[in-house]
């Protein structure tokens, strides 16, 4: 009999958009794909040669549970030139992705009942994580009139003496949207932990984003390497955190994953310190698309009260097309046949709204939009 526990995990519904358009694609249609938040560049040069000569090398076998401490010193210097914070290298934990991150956290942190405060919309895994490992989920919803940003009120009604923590995504993901500095000195003045998933950094064009370390010492940080440079299939993340929770989460990773891929973690090295030019070509490239999509779905009529700033995502509102997103989302991908994902993937107050990947090539893109434009008229008429 399945672990009941198994039952109470959501699908992951830009996944069974993208499922269904790769059976499509096998019966010969063609697909734009705008659903899924990946890069399409190809990882840069200088990671892939690092990777080649650590292979070489012979770098094939464990390292230290906690990563290899030149890669745990380049983050520490990473933070220190971006952000103008000091970390430790031994606050540091070194995953593969940044997912495993997270549960180390959740897991570490999280009694049964505890709760953990998230916005509304929100990334479609954060509950499940948080309810696996027996915590409660509690939602603050955040508007487009106001860029999606929490409000530091609403999240102050919701603190109890069971919340652990608020967590932020600032750039967002499905939204896109940065959350001010204003905001985020509030939210770092609250007296549970804050959880800041930081993975969009770096992907900013217009702001500057912040690391929630300028201005608490009192949270953990979720980061990696497979948005900014283009590195997703070769898994690598890492996990600030205060010092006294490094042994208990070297713990579990020692038991349930050993180590980070040792050569990868070469690769991540080289990430650092030899691929600014690779990704600031990368995020010119993806402002450009921005620009672009945003320009065409307003032109369509779909809602876009606040232009996004980061990540590579537009969330846009449809309300006026459908209520139902995953009936729409599955709807555009059998007559127009571009994948996008439903908005209520990320949470009650997603609702009608679909979210957009620039991820794509601009002739991609441009075509997608084309085929959107002409579904909607059909629609609309």
């Amino acid at each position: 009999m399945i672990a009941k526990r198994i039952d109470e995990i959501t699908s992951f519904i830009v996944m069974d958009v993208l499922e269904k358009a790769h059976e499509m694609e096998k019966s010969g249609t063609h697909i734009i794909h705008l659903e899924v938040g990946e890069p399409d560049f190809d990882t840069p040069q200088c990671i892939k040669d690092a990777a080649c000569k650590a292979l070489d090398e012979g770098h094939t076998h464990y390292t230290h549970s906690l990563g290899l401490l030149e890669l745990r010193n380049a983050i520490c210097e990473y933070y220190l030139s971006t952000y103008k914070v000091s970390v430790d290298p031994d606050q540091i934990i070194i995953t593969s992705g940044t997912s495993p991150a997270m549960f180390l956290l959740f897991s570490v942190l999280v009694e049964k009942g505890d709760q953990v405060i998230i916005s509304d919309p929100h990334y479609a895994c954060y509950p499940n994580f948080i309810r696996f490992l027996e915590g409660e989920v509690v939602t603050v919803e955040v508007y487009q009139e106001e860029g999606f940003q929490y409000r530091p009120e609403e999240i102050s009604k919701k603190i109890t003496n069971k919340t652990k923590a608020i967590l932020i995504n600032s750039p967002s993901n499905p939204t896109g949207n940065l959350l001010s500095e204003s905001r985020m000195k509030a939210i770092a003045g609250f007296s549970p932990y804050i959880i800041s998933d930081e993975i969009y950094h770096g992907l900013v064009y217009e702001g500057v984003e912040h690391s929630i370390l300028e201005y608490t010492d009192n949270a953990f940080v979720l980061n990696g390497f497979s948005k900014l440079y283009a590195m997703t299939g070769l898994r690598l993340g890492y996990l600030i955190a205060p010092k006294a929770f490094i042994r208990p989460m070297q713990k579990l990773h020692q038991n349930f994953f050993i180590s980070a891929n040792s050569m990868v973690q070469k690769a991540g090295i080289a990430a650092l310190k030899e691929a600014g030019d690779d990704i600031e070509r990368m995020r010119k490239t993806y402002n450009e698309r921005r620009e672009y999509m945003i320009r065409r779905l307003k032109g369509m009529g779909l809602g876009i009260t606040v232009e996004p700033t980061g990540a590579f995502y537009v969330f846009a509102n449809a309300r006026h097309v459908s209520d139902d997103s995953y009936k729409l989302a599955f709807d555009i991908l059998k007559k127009a046949h571009v994948g996008v994902t439903p908005g209520i993937d990320f949470g009650k107050n997603g609702e009608g709204y679909l979210r957009f990947s620039y991820a794509n090539s601009m002739e991609n893109i441009t075509e997608g939009m084309d085929r959107l434009e002409k579904y909607l008229d059909n629609q609309i008429c």
